[in-house]
């Protein structure tokens, strides 16, 4: 039994000692000093640029608060994270960090004096952002005004909070890469890719994440539920969740440049996306994202919709009465929709993708693209909350679902009250 103990407690610190290794030790210490030239108009452009495409100023922005001053509050399974400060400020923003201080942080997640970041700044993603690029960055937050507002202190559960947890998680589930042009694919999809995987970091949202929080590989597409937020981000892959393999490259650019077109909508989180950053990106690049993005190996296909369960004849006459009275006004009596205006229900994937998600927060709290340049006007959902129960939720979007040419399964009305009971906490 001794010299089991001993075993174990010789394999326990091996382990430590490989994580402390891992993390601690072998990186240079940064001693560079803040630089005291101003940065070029050109690469303050360029920095602004990518600010856009990176999404930077809506996660380092409280809402009401000067950009980029921090103190947004993202909530995760594990408490709530405030995001830092990024103004030059030089006491409680980034005004004496290095150029080298801040390619650490964003491709290893090391702050200024080394410590390590939580992984909700996605530097999981953005260690793929070239060098000159994560430059050109810097230079742009550096040129803006500095604002003295102190970073508020994370309110995460032990041991989420402490280093130690980080150290483990970031052995388990971090290494640094850089992107690797694919030389057999075309400039512009290497383009697409790279802004994809790094910048881009679409990932964070479309990939599936564990009980830690981890991720399988950061470049897979295939789904996920956002944590907290109770919306789906479909798989890019599957043709029958988000997949575009066989959308037209401008059908694919319209949406990421409006929110809106012939072959889908924005909503919820990818709303915000469109918002803040994709509206603004190049017509070059978001032709390169499309196809990138129409290049994704398809994904398994679904079960065999003669498999899907059906519901009672009662529930799907309850469900087909609240469409009638409710939503036939906009979408049409046979789900047809309203091009330019409302959405099809007809064969429409977002309606019968096998996670509901996304049906349940729109009818429940309401349904709202953003307002683009190229649409600065468009038409959204109300919510129907207040005025339908969870069974009536659930009865007219099983309706919907199995309607016309759908065949999904039902929506169960303990779905619909999870995700209200969720919201209100």
């Amino acid at each position: 039994m001794r010299r089991v103990l001993w075993t174990l407690a010789a394999v326990l610190l091996a382990l430590v000692a490989f994580v402390w290794l891992f993390n601690y030790w072998g990186g240079p210490r940064v001693h560079d000093k803040a630089p005291t030239a101003p940065p070029s108009r050109e690469q303050v452009a360029r920095g602004a640029y990518l600010a856009r495409a990176g999404n930077c100023m809506l996660c380092h922005t409280e809402r009401g608060g000067a950009a980029y001053a921090g103190g947004r509050a993202i909530e995760t399974p594990f408490g709530t994270v405030y995001a830092s400060n990024i103004t030059p400020d030089a006491e409680t923003g980034i005004g004496n960090w290095s150029a080298a201080h801040f390619r650490r942080a964003l491709h290893e997640g090391r702050s200024r004096d080394g410590h390590l970041l939580i992984p909700a700044f996605p530097y999981t993603h953005l260690s793929r952002v070239t060098g000159a690029d994560v430059d050109a960055l810097f230079d742009y937050l550096r040129s803006l005004p500095p604002v003295n507002k102190p970073n508020r202190p994370h309110r995460l559960r032990w041991p989420y909070d402490t280093q130690a947890a980080l150290a483990v998680w970031r052995t388990l589930y971090f290494r640094p890469e850089r992107y690797q042009e694919d030389a057999s694919r075309t400039p512009e999809w290497n383009r697409g890719a790279y802004l994809v995987q790094g910048l881009g970091h679409c990932g964070a949202c479309h990939t599936a994440r564990n009980a830690l929080g981890g991720m399988r590989d950061v470049v897979d597409l295939s789904g996920g539920l956002i944590p907290m937020q109770n919306w789906y981000a479909p798989s890019l892959a599957s043709t029958g969740e988000a997949g575009v393999a066989d959308w037209r490259v401008e059908d694919i650019q319209e949406l990421l440049a409006t929110g809106n077109s012939p072959r889908g909508t924005a909503l919820g989180p990818m709303a915000e996306v469109v918002l803040h950053s994709t509206q603004y990106l190049e017509p070059r690049d978001l032709r390169a994202i499309a196809v990138y993005l129409k290049s994704l190996p398809p994904a398994p296909g679904d079960s065999d919709p003669r498999e899907v369960p059906r519901a009672s004849p009662t529930l799907i006459e309850r469900g087909g009465q609240i469409y009638q009275d409710r939503c036939a006004a906009c979408h049409g009596d046979q789900g047809q929709g309203v091009a330019g205006a409302y959405p099809p229900l007809d064969g429409n994937r977002a309606v019968t993708m096998p996670v509901t998600a996304n049906l349940v927060q729109v009818v429940l709290h309401g349904g709202f693209p953003p307002a683009t340049r190229g649409q600065p006007r468009p038409f959204g959902m109300p919510p129907f909350a207040p005025v339908l129960s969870d069974g009536d939720v659930a009865a007219v979007l099983t309706y919907i679902r199995s309607a016309w040419k759908n065949k999904a399964a039902p929506v169960t009305e303990l779905t619909v009250a999870q995700q209200r009971a969720s919201r209100r906490e």
